[in-house]
C-alpha cells in the first residue's frame, strides 16, 4: 500500500496538471460514471491529502475521495490521451494532460461534511501544516500497544506505513515492541521531527531514502540496494542481512498482519 508521501505527491501532481482547468471526466470502467457525468467540465479548484486519503475538489463543494488501497495506481500523461482501457475508474483530460486512476479501494463523490468526517477519524499527518504531534502522543502515552503497531494505526498518526515505521524506529534505536506508554516525550518529539523530514524528502524525491549520509553506499563502500521499493534503507526488507551499523542480523516478524523489520542489537529494550 502506498505510504503518505506518495499520496501527497499525487495531490501535487493533480494540482500541477489540472488546477484551474475544467477537465473532461469519464469512467471507462463504469463504476464512477454517474459522478463523472456530474463533474465533467467542472473546474478543479483544490487538491489535498491526509494520510493515505486523496481529495480532489471540483467547483467549491464537490469532493472526490480517493484511497488507492493495495492495488490503486494513477498514471499521468500528455494529450492527446490514448484510448482508455476498461480498468480506468476515473480519467481526467484537459488540453495538455490526462490522468488515469486504476484499481482504487475508494473513488467516491462526497460532500464537505463527509470529507470532514474522514479527517476527524484520522490522526495528525506529518506532511500537513495543521498537524498536531501532541494529539498523537496523547494516544501513544496512554497505550500498552507496541510503538510499532501504534505508528501504523492511522487513527494515531496518518500516512506512516511499513517502511517509515521500521526505519524511524531504527534511526532512533527504539525497540519496536516497547509499549507506547514507555515512549518518552523527547523520544516522541524526535520520532515526529524525523518523520516530517523524511516524508517531505519522500514527496520531493518520489522515493524513500532513510540512511544518513555516512551510511550511503558511497560512504560505506557497499553495493547499492537492489529492490523494487527503491531507496536506501536500514532494515526494511533486509531480513537476515547484516545491519549497516553493527553488522548483526536484521530480523523480521509478523506484527498486526504486517512484516516488521528491526535490528535486535541496535534496537534493544
Amino acid at each position: 500500500m502506498p505510504e503518505g508521501h506518495t499520496i501527497h505527491r499525487l495531490a501535487l501532481d493533480y494540482a500541477h496538471h489540472f488546477t484551474g482547468t475544467a477537465p473532461q471526466a469519464t469512467s471507462p470502467q463504469g463504476k464512477f460514471s454517474d459522478a463523472a457525468d456530474l463533474l465533467t467540465r467542472a473546474e478543479l479548484t483544490r487538491t489535498e491529502a491526509h494520510g493515505k486519503h486523496l481529495f480532489l475538489r471540483f467547483r467549491d463543494t464537490d469532493w472526490v475521495h480517493i484511497h488507492l488501497g493495495l492495488f490503486g495506481k494513477v498514471a499521468f500523461g500528455a494529450t492527446p490521451a490514448p484510448p482508455p482501457t476498461d480498468t480506468v475508474r476515473l480519467r481526467l483530460v484537459n488540453e495538455t494532460s490526462y490522468a488515469d486512476l486504476r484499481g482504487p479501494t475508494t473513488c467516491a463523490l462526497i460532500t464537505p461534511t463527509e470529507k470532514q468526517a474522514i479527517h476527524d477519524r484520522l490522526g495528525p499527518d506529518p506532511l500537513r501544516e495543521d498537524a498536531d504531534p501532541s494529539a498523537a502522543y496523547a494516544r501513544v502515552r496512554r497505550s500498552r500497544t507496541t510503538i510499532a503497531a501504534l505508528l501504523m494505526d492511522q487513527k494515531v498518526i496518518a500516512g506512516v506505513g511499513n517502511v517509515y515505521r521500521a526505519e524511524v524506529l531504527f534511526r532512533h534505536r527504539i525497540d519496536p515492541y516497547r509499549p507506547g506508554r514507555d515512549i518518552t516525550p523527547s523520544e516522541w518529539d524526535a520520532i515526529w521531527t524525523d518523520l516530517v523530514e523524511l516524508m517531505h524528502e519522500g514527496v520531493r524525491d518520489n522515493r524513500i531514502d532513510t540512511v544518513r549520509p555516512e551510511h550511503t553506499p558511497e560512504a560505506m563502500g557497499r553495493p547499492p540496494r537492489v529492490d523494487d521499493h527503491g531507496g536506501e534503507v536500514y532494515v526494511y526488507r533486509r531480513a537476515a542481512m547484516p545491519c549497516h551499523i553493527c553488522a548483526g542480523e536484521i530480523r523480521t516478524a509478523d506484527l498486526a498482519a504486517r512484516n516488521l523489520f528491526w535490528c535486535p542489537t541496535c534496537q534493544r529494550s
